[in-house]
């Protein structure tokens, strides 16, 4: 069995709709795959009607989940960034509701912000079409206006208007206020849900925490952890397995696809069956999609 557990949709940074995503989990031959977009549940409705809809020889199961962006200290003094895998939950958990549109609040706030700095220092981009141009309930994100700067034809990529413009280096970044993450751990946990830290030691994105940290918090509730993700290299990732074999993690693998906005294929890291179902016997708060 094939089965990846990290995918974006067009209702956070992604380019395929959520319907889109199951059409090329299928395409490539997946028989599970999780939708995990920024901080909303709003693409869950879509990818449970189109798996639904599905018909033939091929059967696939849809994972309803969110990475949910969330502050935690580094083992070393500071306080980063670390991206939680969330599955499985209960959607309506009051505390969780309020949390996401916080988020996604701050995060469309944010973006605008970015897209009237840039537009009133003569960039070619229009704030209020970028603002239009996103889904109700999507949180917006700096790949909307990167591919804006694309199609200006200022950058070749995505990954060009974040090196040059949109990075947390960048001229234009502005910082944005997470989640801590044994908060996040515990409304999940209280949703019935399970997580996962997302790619945690993928030090070519910048700072990660240490080992100790992860300890602290499987501790607190930690379900799993990234194991095989592009932006790990094979060292890193025999050090993941160490870490989730000592401390009782599911480990998983995901792609993180994101459409175009990425050269990754869908499918192109995977997990296994066991641990799935692992994840699946510690949840309650929701269930996977199934065929019709």
């Amino acid at each position: 069995m094939r089965i990846d557990l990290h995918a974006h949709s067009t209702e956070s940074d992604g380019t395929d709709t959520p319907a889109e995503l199951v059409a090329a989990a299928l395409d490539a031959g997946l028989d599970a795959v999780a939708i995990t977009d920024h901080d909303t549940t709003a693409g869950w409705a879509e990818a449970a009607a189109a798996v639904a809809a599905c018909s033939g020889p091929r059967r696939l199961r849809v994972v309803p989940g969110a990475e949910l962006s969330c502050s935690c200290p580094d083992g070393n003094g500071r306080t980063i960034t670390v991206h939680l895998l969330a599955y499985l939950f209960d959607p309506t958990s009051p505390a969780l509701v309020a949390e996401q549109s916080r988020l996604r609040a701050e995060r469309r706030g944010r973006l605008r912000e970015m897209a009237e700095r840039m537009a009133a220092e003569g960039f070619p981009v229009d704030p209020e079409a970028l603002m239009a141009g996103l889904p109700p309930d999507s949180p917006g994100g700096r790949p909307h206006l990167a591919r804006q700067l694309v199609r200006a034809g200022l950058v070749a990529s995505v990954d060009e208007a974040f090196a040059r413009y949109l990075g947390s280096s960048g001229r234009y970044y502005l910082p944005r206020t997470d989640t801590p993450v044994r908060r996040a751990i515990e409304m999940i946990a209280d949703a019935g849900g399970v997580t996962a830290l997302a790619h945690p030691f993928a030090r070519a994105r910048g700072p990660v925490i240490n080992a100790e940290v992860v300890a602290e918090l499987a501790a607190q509730g930690l379900t799993g952890i990234e194991v095989d993700h592009p932006d790990h290299d094979e060292p890193t990732r025999r050090e993941l397995r160490g870490i989730a074999a000592e401390l009782n993690l599911v480990p998983t693998g995901s792609s993180d696809y994101h459409g175009t906005n990425k050269t990754i294929r869908i499918g192109q890291e995977t997990t296994t069956p066991e641990s799935l179902q692992r994840l699946i016997d510690k949840s309650s708060g929701s269930e996977v999609f199934t065929a019709g």
